[in-house]
């Protein structure tokens, strides 16, 4: 299931259920509608229970979509199952994501 709510200047998409390749047209479209119509996107994760490589893509393609139009990209909820990910793949950095970021040394 996928709920959407636009109200530009802000978009916001929840993605619930597997964020997968047997998904990733449907999401792409859906993350690439709504950048065309908001300066901002907030992606909710809490209700991801599976996300593969395909779906790590559309994350990144959302990113370097709204990086291009302007736009801000947020991610949050993360689920257990997105987080196991980003931490295997060590991509707090990439989405300058400060829930997944190590804690600095001070």
């Amino acid at each position: 299931m996928l709920s959407t709510a636009s109200h530009q200047p802000f978009a916001q998409i929840a993605v619930e259920g597997e964020l997968t390749i047997y998904r990733a047209n449907e999401l792409k479209q859906t993350f690439l509608a709504a950048l065309e119509h908001a300066d901002a996107l907030a992606i909710d994760l809490s209700g991801v229970t599976e996300i593969d490589s395909a779906g790590v893509q559309l994350l990144m393609m959302a990113s370097a979509s709204a990086r291009e139009a302007g736009c801000e990209l947020r991610l949050s909820g993360h689920s257990p199952a997105v987080r196991e990910v980003f931490e295997l793949l060590d991509l707090a950095g990439y989405f300058n994501d400060p829930l997944l970021a190590p804690p600095s040394l001070g």
